[in-house]
């Protein structure tokens, strides 16, 4: 499905996808997706499990090669290394026991690309508390990475992310297994960092709601196909149903966004089934 979002008004585009298809192993994958981001503006990238959320994430990093379409970063075709780009995982696989504090991670956001041990210095010592203090994780930039918390351990990956000062960051379900006063920091403080840096935020998540205070622009994906723009021109009953190819019902419940199909059954895409009949909210 084509984007029906209003371009960015005055805010610079930095990335762009225009009709990008994805086959692998004779199954198409991507069908048409487009959708551009902008400097500034937090974009969350919505679908359940296996609606084609990572494969987008791969395509925008250079992991896969689309089999049509384009990736246009700053109007020109993506690079095949690009340092513009600032990737946080859902996981990182540490060792909780591995001898490594939050500042140290963050500092091989500097040079974790290159061989060698780096040299200490001044500047670099500085650049580190920069990023610390802009994550407002000074309290903890001593901490073993295994002894953070989750909201902890986020912030200090967000803060690696940023260290080589990217102009689009993307973030695969930053919000997994936080609390929720940890959950609301982390998005009101992507927000700010958003604005402030003048960067382009992806967040991809299953569930939509805790971006709904601050989130610029919506991708929402299902079964390959993505619909993209405010809230307001993608979550509606006649885009939801050309997306996901029956009839769809969005419900407003106190401040919430529901997504029903048929009778008593609700699309809750998150990690169990995508179709439930208790209301939950919308992934």
């Amino acid at each position: 499905m084509n984007e029906t979002a209003r371009p960015g008004a005055g805010r610079e585009e930095i990335l762009s996808l225009e009709g990008v298809s994805l086959w692998l192993s004779g199954r198409e994958i991507l069908h048409e997706v487009s959708f551009s981001l902008h400097s500034g503006e937090l974009t969350g990238l919505i679908g359940s499990n296996g609606a084609g959320k990572t494969t987008i994430f791969k395509v925008i990093l250079g992991l896969e090669t689309p089999t049509a379409g384009k990736v246009l970063f700053s109007g020109e075709a993506r690079p095949r290394r690009n340092r513009s780009i600032g990737y946080v995982p859902q996981s990182i696989g540490l060792d909780p026991d591995v001898p490594l504090r939050a500042r140290d991670l963050v500092a091989l956001g500097l040079d974790g690309d290159r061989y060698g041990i780096p040299l200490p210095s001044r500047g670099r010592r500085q650049r580190v508390d920069e990023m610390l203090q802009a994550v407002d994780a000074q309290g903890f930039a001593d901490t073993r990475v295994g002894k953070l918390s989750g909201g902890e351990l986020q912030r200090t990956l967000i803060a690696h992310a940023l260290i080589a000062e990217p102009r689009l960051l993307l973030l695969d379900e930053p919000l997994a297994n936080l609390d929720i006063t940890s959950e609301q920091e982390v998005v009101g403080l992507l927000a700010s960092i958003a604005k402030a840096r003048a960067i382009a935020v992806l967040i991809s998540a299953h569930e939509m709601n805790p971006l709904l205070p601050v989130m610029d622009r919506v991708v929402y994906v299902a079964s390959g196909r993505a619909a993209s723009g405010s809230t307001e021109e993608v979550v509606r009953e006649d885009v939801l149903s050309a997306l996901y190819g029956h009839h769809v019902d969005v419900l407003h419940v106190n401040g919430r966004i529901l997504v029903v199909a048929g009778k008593d059954e609700v699309h809750h895409t998150g990690p169990e089934s995508e179709h439930t009949a208790v209301p939950r909210g919308l992934g």
